[in-house]
């Protein structure tokens, strides 16, 4: 069975409660002149159903989803065109109903992570002055991204563990020449 439509893309896998939740988004792959988002849903991480459509503009993609305690599902989502600035959502069980804030800040290959103490930390591609890969606080209002990371290029897409007191990222980047994967520890 296929998990979604012809030319969708599911983007990072996130498992709450023993379902697997993702967004797929639509648009490159057929051109289409507006993207879409789909939330989905899976009790085996085979076969996905839709949950709802996110009513997200700009041409949004890649989507990077995180659970509070109380269950709250939490979206942080890069976009293409306008102010590029990434979104973050939020919505209460069943995820059918979402609220929206646009961040000041564009990112690539967006993730975040919630810490033990309650607050989160996002990382992703910088595109200003130049494109580096950035970790800052994050907020359901808004990010700063607070450390760059060695690199440039071709760069992106952080993994993000909290370790010992340490928050480690993975990334990977092009400045050194050839395309390297880097791992930083960061105490924060």
């Amino acid at each position: 069975a296929p998990i979604a439509r012809d030319g969708d893309w599911l983007w990072r896998t996130t498992w709450h409660d023993g379902i697997a939740y993702g967004v797929t988004y639509s648009g490159p792959v057929q051109e289409k002149e507006e993207w879409t988002l789909t939330l989905m849903q899976s009790k085996d991480g085979l076969n996905w159903t839709p949950v709802t459509g996110l009513d997200v503009t700009g041409k949004p993609n890649e989507t990077t989803l995180r659970f509070r305690e109380d269950g709250t599902m939490m979206a942080l989502i890069r976009r293409e065109d306008g102010s590029r600035n990434a979104w973050f959502g939020t919505s209460k069980p069943p995820y059918t109903a979402w609220e929206f804030k646009e961040l000041g800040w564009a990112m690539g290959g967006p993730n975040f992570i919630l810490l033990p103490d309650g607050r989160m930390f996002a990382a992703g591609r910088k595109y200003t002055p130049e494109v580096k890969t950035a970790l800052g606080p994050l907020t359901p209002e808004a990010y700063t991204p607070v450390l760059e990371f060695p690199s440039g290029g071709d760069t992106s897409y952080p993994g993000l563990v909290w370790h010992d007191g340490l928050l480690w990222v993975s990334y990977y980047a092009s400045h050194e020449g050839k395309t390297s994967v880097y791992l930083a520890k960061v105490r924060l």
